[in-house]
């Protein structure tokens, strides 16, 4: 099976190359954690040299409707001990005037506080980019050196630096659960779907069939069912596996697929 991360390197090295050059005016850094399982969505290497840098870090956990508020305030308790933590649903607006409160703290007393925002693919940045920004925010140009498709938008005190979206390379399979890799440049959708499968089940043994209404031991007997209960045949009847592990891929990209972690899951 091909690396389907290795063709992203290239691009990837480009856009990390603009991204540091955008962040390197901001105040503040937002990076936002997936909710399911905050730890591994964290970039700790981009933590490490924005310390570096002397930017202050906040962790935004998004997409807090998806998982019990225990699980939240749990997490928000352990990952405060490292940087300031909040979680919030930036779709359904819950939690964003507290996140701009803890801005306005984090940054301290200045006239201007200029934002940039980091995050895998799928956990909301642009959402909460444009909640920032809002509906009266106005452009104030290219940042100096910066390509002009790196755009600052003022609002209020708050200038947001747009920049471009970026992610660690790494495993082909952390890419796939970190939503990092679209499922539709996978080149074999069906290995990555049964990975994710084994992996979500040992997390939740019963999540499919929370998710689905049915479940099979066997990870490929499911997709096979799966295929046929969506209508997904190939000629002569025969499923067509490989769009039904586009599809479970998708719900756990898009969080239909729902399973948490506790932070004691991981030694600290």
């Amino acid at each position: 099976m091909a690396d389907d991360s290795s063709r992203l390197k290239p691009l990837i090295r480009g856009a990390w190359k603009k991204f540091w050059e955008a962040v390197k005016d901001a105040d503040v850094v937002l990076e936002v954690l997936d909710p399911r399982d905050p730890e591994a969505f964290r970039m700790k290497e981009v933590e490490k040299k924005l310390e570096e840098m002397g930017k202050k870090i906040i962790l935004v956990i998004n997409k807090a409707d998806l998982v019990p508020k225990e699980v939240l305030e749990a997490w928000k308790k352990t990952l405060s001990r490292e940087y300031p933590t909040i979680y919030i649903s930036a779709r359904h607006r819950l939690g964003t005037g507290k996140l701009r409160k803890l801005i306005y703290k984090v940054a301290g007393k200045k006239d201007e506080i200029s934002i940039a925002v980091v995050g895998f693919p799928n956990v909301g940045k642009s959402t909460i980019i444009n909640i920032l920004k809002g509906s009266h925010s106005a452009p104030t140009g290219a940042l100096p050196g910066v390509t002009k498709a790196l755009q600052r938008i003022r609002r209020g005190r708050l200038i947001i630096l747009d920049t471009p979206g970026v992610f660690p390379i790494e495993d082909t399979s952390s890419l796939v659960y970190k939503g990092a890799l679209r499922v539709e440049n996978l080149d074999d959708p069906v290995f990555h779907a049964i990975e994710l499968i084994e992996k979500l089940k040992e997390i939740d043994k019963d999540v499919l069939k929370r998710t689905y209404g049915f479940d099979y031991e066997d990870p490929m007997k499911f997709l096979e069912e799966f295929a046929k209960r969506r209508g997904k045949l190939m000629k002569g009847g025969q499923p067509n596996i490989k769009e039904a592990a586009k599809i479970v891929l998708r719900d756990w990209q898009n969080g239909k697929i729902v399973v948490w972690i506790l932070p004691d899951k991981y030694k600290r």
